[in-house]
């Protein structure tokens, strides 16, 4: 089956494999054979999958602080609390301390996500009836306003790192949310195109590091601005950073690849399409700065994600020296030969 961008749902699980290491185990076997209508059923079969296994090593704790009257002394004493229940002749104190809870941001995201997807009737029955049952050890555990759920906020170290790729499905789950009636009923959207565009930069990074371990680096970069010797140095925090979507390098030779994902890969005027200009400027401003010595050995690609268009961009230019292409990458085919697409890339740069 495919989602409403035209995308095969079993790629976006593979891919969603490539974005997060942990959906390769075991225990998510039988979610890479199983066929699902939308991403919402995907998305719930990982999370009950995954809430299921975090339940067997234990929900994450955290400490968190609060604010009792007891009879007797705990943490810390609240005077201005106690001093109030003294004068309403209360013969008990107000004591601050840290707790170790379950009832943390992580655990409260899964909660409120299992809920949202429970609640959604377009979600599989079977789907919905294996995270409710998740939610019977989540009775201590609150729910959220996803509203506010400040998710550049989130740490992740090595005690809640389990939890990294399910937040990241929670993320997608609940940025498309929609209360569809003021009754509340929750429905999610199809997945997005911000969404796609940021699991399809992160895919193809991912596939690279683990498919091209010859390549030198495999990574985001940062390019810096070449700059003339004489240019005062304090203007420089004036110029625009340049964060590279993914860099390879083998030697002296890179190839820049910015990935893009938009519902139309090229502009239409008139009948007459083209390339997107802003795009084009910016892989070649890239280029040029990376370029420094005007060696032609960095080279750059935009990346583009084929939905359902027709007419998408395959091309190639030699642009003052430096190489820049353009690629359409298939998504709705076997993934097989997306693979095989993304190792011609690498074969065509780097071919000795």
């Amino acid at each position: 089956m495919t989602n409403d961008k035209g995308i095969f749902i079993k790629n976006i699980y593979y891919m969603l494999t490539y974005a997060f290491q942990v959906l390769k185990h075991t225990n998510y076997e039988k979610i890479a054979s199983e066929e699902f209508d939308k991403v919402q059923d995907l998305f719930a079969a990982i999370l009950a999958k995954g809430i299921s296994q975090q339940l067997k090593q234990g929900l994450h704790k955290e400490y968190i602080t609060k604010n009792e009257n007891l009879s007797v002394l705990r943490g810390k004493l609240d005077i201005q609390g106690t001093i109030k229940n003294k004068i309403q002749h209360k013969p008990i104190l107000d004591c601050e301390y840290d707790e170790l809870s379950q009832n943390n941001i992580f655990n409260q995201i899964l909660k409120t996500t299992a809920l949202v997807l429970i609640k959604d009737t377009s979600v599989k029955a079977k789907c919905r009836a294996e995270l409710k049952k998740t939610m019977l050890f989540f009775d201590t555990v609150d729910a959220v306003d996803p509203t506010t759920i400040r998710w550049n906020m989130l740490k992740f170290q090595r005690n809640n790192k389990n939890y990294e790729m399910l937040l990241n499905i929670c993320f997608f789950v609940l940025d498309n949310l929609l209360q569809t009636t003021g009754k509340g009923n929750y429905r999610m959207e199809g997945f997005s195109d911000r969404h796609m565009a940021r699991l399809f930069e992160r895919f193809v990074l991912e596939y690279y590091k683990q498919h091209h371990t010859y390549l030198n680096e495999v990574k985001p970069a940062q390019v810096k601005w070449n700059v003339d010797g004489e240019t005062d140095e304090s203007m420089l925090k004036f110029l625009p950073v340049m964060q590279t979507d993914i860099m390879l390098r083998l030697k002296e030779d890179i190839l820049i690849i910015d990935t893009k994902y938009y519902s139309h890969s090229m502009q239409n005027r008139y009948d007459n399409f083209t390339l997107h200009s802003n795009n084009l400027y910016q892989i070649f401003t890239y280029v040029k700065n990376q370029d420094t010595y005007n060696t032609g050995k960095v080279s750059g690609m935009l990346l583009y994600a084929k939905t359902q268009e027709t007419i998408t961009p395959d091309c190639e230019f030699r642009i003052s020296g430096n190489r820049i292409s353009v690629k359409t990458l298939d998504l709705n085919q076997d993934f097989k030969l997306i693979a095989r697409q993304l190792d011609e890339i690498a074969k065509h740069q780097f071919a000795a």
